[in-house]
């Protein structure tokens, strides 16, 4: 099985980079709706505990992390290209602007100023993003405003001189990442007009980024994807770059965890571990033989014992 199949929810902002990725590309895509907060059990099943949105999964390969999955839909979808100009190393480490500094203090804000937000997805999340101390949210509201209009006023300078897209005419990868939060503070912030009001050339911008589009979605049921994962075979192939972590070796039991927040680790058997990705084998009982990929920034790979 070669189809694309997106787990994800309508509002993740996380989400909404990969859906404009496959927009750019215009491909045709499987959309399976997950829950906005724990359990996910359909969902860890394929992925072994990690519980980010979104997840891609193509047969028995599952993809965590946007920056792998944007990785992966340009290798095997090489045109239209994601990254113009060449930039795709530019691309990722701007990632690391966008998904922290960028993305934080906006995530506060959505918290902190959204009363309509259910109580169970404020309890979730307040355990999900570990880096927000939730006894003082109120009183740090100011703080967080001046920090995320900051950047937004970083981004509106990147585009002040008239350029289409932030590499050019073309849309690519820098531009999902600098939309994605603007994408949230629309959702989920309150005042996001105030805030985005006098910002003519993002506004102009987030017009034309968010006509992209998604490409072609169809839906498909959880249990439907997990039983293509059952009956599909990984393409994968073992790779150990030699100097990525000397004394390892494919076979090896490890772990897999993420850095910054939702840091629930995923065991398995090494597979691939180079200077970009990492993925594991592991078996699961409802959905099989399956291998999970990552980048390999962002995450800790560790040895069991």
């Amino acid at each position: 099985m070669t189809e694309i199949i997106l787990h994800h929810f309508d509002s993740s902002p996380f989400a909404e980079k990969v859906r404009l990725a496959l927009g750019i590309k215009g491909l045709a895509w499987r959309s399976v709706e997950i829950p906005l907060v724990m359990p996910k059990p359909d969902l860890v099943a394929l992925t072994g505990g990690y519980r980010k949105t979104p997840v891609m999964q193509i047969g028995a390969d599952i993809y965590c992390d946007t920056q792998r999955i944007a990785s992966e839909l340009e290798r095997r979808y090489p045109q239209p290209t994601l990254f113009p100009k060449q930039s795709q190393a530019l691309s990722l480490a701007f990632s690391h602007w966008s998904d922290a500094a960028f993305f934080q203090p906006g995530s506060a804000l959505s918290l902190g100023t959204n009363k309509d937000l259910p109580e169970e997805i404020v309890a979730d999340r307040s355990a999900f993003f570990n880096y927000l101390d939730f006894t003082n949210l109120p009183q740090q509201l100011p703080h967080l405003y001046s920090q995320f209009r900051g950047h937004l006023q970083l981004l509106e300078d990147m585009l002040s001189d008239g350029r289409s897209y932030l590499t050019g005419e073309s849309p690519g990868w820098m531009d999902i990442l600098a939309y994605f939060p603007v994408f949230m503070c629309r959702g989920n912030i309150s005042n996001a007009e105030t805030l985005l009001g006098q910002l003519h050339a993002l506004r102009a911008w987030e017009t034309r980024v968010g006509e992209i589009g998604y490409g072609v979605k169809t839906e498909l049921d959880a249990l439907e994807a997990i039983s293509i994962a059952k009956h599909s075979e990984s393409t994968t192939t073992a790779e150990i770059t030699d100097d990525a972590w000397p004394g390892l070796a494919a076979g090896d039991s490890v772990t897999v965890t993420p850095t910054d927040y939702g840091d629930i680790p995923v065991a398995g058997a090494l597979l691939r571990l180079t200077h970009s990705e990492i993925s594991i084998a592991r078996t699961d009982p409802r959905a099989g033989n399956v291998v999970v990929h990552f980048p390999r920034l962002g995450y800790r790979l560790e040895m069991q014992t």
